[in-house]
């Protein structure tokens, strides 16, 4: 029987996978650029971390993880998101140790049991940015304009930024209570997870996707965290929208975005484009690297999705990507030239050029054949004329233009090459 890969995941297979790689190249570029060191955390962490990092009350933790025991009958987690490893290993460490800014940056693979359908898999990607040690408003500016850029970088269009506070731990207890009083006699109405959330986290009512639940919210006039911010809240997210616009990064306010984890305080955000949902976002988390034992410590951060910025490219007809033409093809023109064959393709590679051959007996036509499939500029014969005369014979493929090079004088030959041969 045919063993097939798991439901909710894909394989990336050579054509595809380019995309994915200048993708990755894009992040990395306008992150090394911004002073950012990429850490890569493990796959699977001890399963309280996302308890209590993540937060109980949110979809990821509830509904949405690949939990298990493992033979020592310890409860461990494949990673739902990257923020919470990113934050333990900044603890564990002790990366502040030093009291330096740690500004972080991953990509990888994620794991959520969801149910499969298109934008959404069980192992799916995501590159993000963490910033610890600063509350700034610079620092969240920063980190926006980030998050835009990278999605800027691969060509994307007619991006937005949503932008919200969701408050800290002054008022938003004030906020709660408003809720809970104004929300209370309609609780019957509410979904059964929002009336849960309404005991637990009732700001995350705004993020439901349920339209009833949304009308129970404007029916009971319940107000907007946003317009309840204490006084530093409301001079901190004033000022992030003042770096936003010195810097030239347009967003919008939008006052219901909660984002969907408990750990998110103060600056909140979404980047959307028209016929997609949410490609990126993120948000500060001032409590979380004390929650998880070390020692109090702002930090902000971002996520975005590879598989749906990839999504976003193809319906936006942006290419990147595209596969490397070869260097050079070797043909083999007789047995005899075998040795001197492999040779010459090592020292190519050696040198830095992108060369490969036939191993599958092919005659020479087929192996020409072959080469223009592979989209080589240059195949390189060699056969027992050649070895007689230490000549390989040379053929530019666009042109038809042909040559006999020593075979000393191979690599630069092609690599000096231009159009005209």
């Amino acid at each position: 029987m045919e063993i097939q890969r798991p439901r909710g995941t894909v394989d990336l297979l050579p054509g595809e996978v380019e995309v994915w790689q200048a993708l990755e190249s894009a992040v990395r570029d306008v992150l090394d650029r911004a002073n950012y060191g990429e850490i890569r955390t493990p796959i699977f962490e001890h399963t309280e971390l996302f308890e209590r990092g993540v937060g109980e009350t949110t979809d990821i933790v509830s509904k949405e993880m690949y939990t298990f025991l493992d033979r020592g009958n310890r409860s461990v987690t494949l990673r739902p998101e990257g923020t919470a490893g990113a934050v333990r290993a900044f603890v564990e460490n002790k990366l502040y140790g030093t009291g330096a800014l740690a500004k972080l940056y991953y990509i990888g693979p994620m794991f959520r049991y969801e149910k499969p359908q298109k934008g959404r898999l069980r192992q799916f990607h995501q590159y993000g940015a963490e910033v610890l040690g600063s509350e700034l408003p610079a620092v969240d500016a920063e980190v926006i304009a980030l998050s835009l850029s990278v999605l800027q970088r691969l060509g994307l269009k007619q991006l937005n930024v949503e932008l919200n506070s969701v408050g800290c731990s002054v008022c938003r207890p004030v906020h709660r209570a408003q809720m809970i009083e104004r929300l209370l006699p309609h609780r019957d109405e509410l979904c059964r997870d929002c009336q849960v959330r309404l005991e637990k986290n009732p700001l995350r009512l705004f993020d439901c996707k349920n339209e009833s639940c949304q009308a129970v919210l404007r029916e009971a006039n319940v107000p907007y965290i946003v317009d309840v911010l204490c006084g530093e809240c409301k001079d901190h997210f004033e000022q992030v929208q003042g770096y936003l616009e010195a810097m030239d990064v347009p967003y919008k306010i939008e006052k219901s975005l909660v984002r969907g984890l408990d750990y998110y305080t103060r600056t909140a955000w979404e980047i959307t484009t028209p016929g997609f949902s949410t490609i990126a976002g993120g948000g500060r988390y001032n409590g979380l690297v004390e929650e998880l034992g070390g020692p109090s410590t702002p930090g902000i951060g971002f996520a975005g999705g590879i598989e749906r910025a990839i999504a976003v490219l193809a319906a936006q007809n942006v290419q990147i990507g595209r596969t490397v033409e070869l260097d050079a093809f070797v043909a083999v023109a007789d047995q005899v030239a075998e040795h001197t064959a492999m040779a010459v393709l090592t020292s190519l590679r050696r040198l830095g050029l992108r060369a490969d051959r036939d191993y599958q007996g092919r005659s020479l036509k087929s192996q020409f054949k072959l080469a223009d499939r592979l989209q080589a500029r240059f195949v390189i014969v060699i056969g027992e004329s050649e070895l007689a005369s230490g000549k390989a014979t040379v053929k530019q493929l666009a042109t038809g233009a042909q040559r006999e090079i020593p075979f000393a004088e191979l690599a630069d030959a092609i690599e000096q090459a231009g159009s005209e041969w």
